[in-house]
């Protein structure tokens, strides 16, 4: 039987992407403090902290249901570069001046998982990725106990070439089943070393969902939706493995000349 296709959302401006955003999150919240009382979720970087302070700065409605509880979140990064936690490529950093830095006291505070700094300078980011994967196993269960991490929502970008974390076209990270953190030496795009979340911890999500926004973002998406030579780009390869867990919130420019039947709110 063929997995349920993902959910393509398409807004006319960032306010109304942002507002839909918010409501998506916190739905993921609540669903996920029912179950366990933490919010487990992986963000990546590019705009995508930007949008999600956007959204999840916003007034409250005042209802329980509309308020982000941030002493309960902990958050993890999908991918990250093997640079220092100040550094402008740093992922953490970008989230930390967009987001966590900007919220109020009576929100609460998140726990942030960052790489380990210490091994930021080692000619090879293995280590840096097993240790992440050692933070991992710290929060949801000992790898041998466990095949995947189970995250109640990770979010991610795409980039124009269609990758996602770090995972790029044709590299051989997309082949990876047993990892749980893989390592990229080489990125086709600076800086070169980093860590990322794996293909199958990322399509085990609970929820997933891309941010992808302006009229330099349809070529791809239109291969990623519509075309059979996208099928192998690594934001369809989630689309694959994470079916209708998958939900993609974007503008009208994003999406101009794609057929994929798209909604306009949740």
């Amino acid at each position: 039987m063929a997995t349920p296709p993902p959910k393509l959302f398409s807004f006319p401006d960032a306010e109304a992407l942002a507002q839909q955003l918010r409501a998506y999150v916190l739905r993921n919240q609540n669903a996920a403090l029912a179950r366990h009382d933490t919010f487990r979720l992986a963000v990546s970087g590019g705009s995508l902290p930007a949008t999600l302070a956007k959204a999840l700065l916003a007034p409250s409605d005042g209802s329980p249901e509309d308020s982000p509880q941030f002493d309960k979140w902990d958050i993890f990064f999908a991918d990250e570069r093997a640079v220092p936690l100040d550094h402008e490529d740093s992922n953490y950093r970008l989230l930390k001046d967009e987001l966590l830095s900007k919220i109020p006291a009576e929100l609460g505070t998140p726990t942030v998982h960052t790489i380990d700094a210490n091994h930021i300078q080692d000619d090879d980011p293995q280590e840096l990725a097993d240790l992440y994967q050692d933070e991992l196993m710290r929060s949801f269960a000992a790898k041998d106990s466990v095949k995947l991490p189970v995250f109640d929502l990770i979010l991610l970008g795409c980039g124009p070439d269609g990758h996602t974390c770090s995972l790029f076209p044709g590299h051989e990270l997309l082949r990876e089943k047993d990892a749980w953190v893989g390592a990229e030496s080489n990125s086709p795009k600076p800086p070169p070393k980093r860590i990322t979340l794996t293909l199958p911890v990322v399509t085990h999500a609970i929820s997933i969902a891309f941010v992808a926004t302006g009229a330099g973002k349809k070529e791809i998406l239109r291969k990623i939706f519509d075309l059979e030579e996208g099928r192998s780009i690594p934001s369809a390869l989630v689309n694959e493995g994470g079916g209708e867990k998958v939900s993609w919130f974007t503008d009208h420019p994003a999406v101009d000349g794609v057929s994929f039947p798209r909604r306009g709110s949740l």
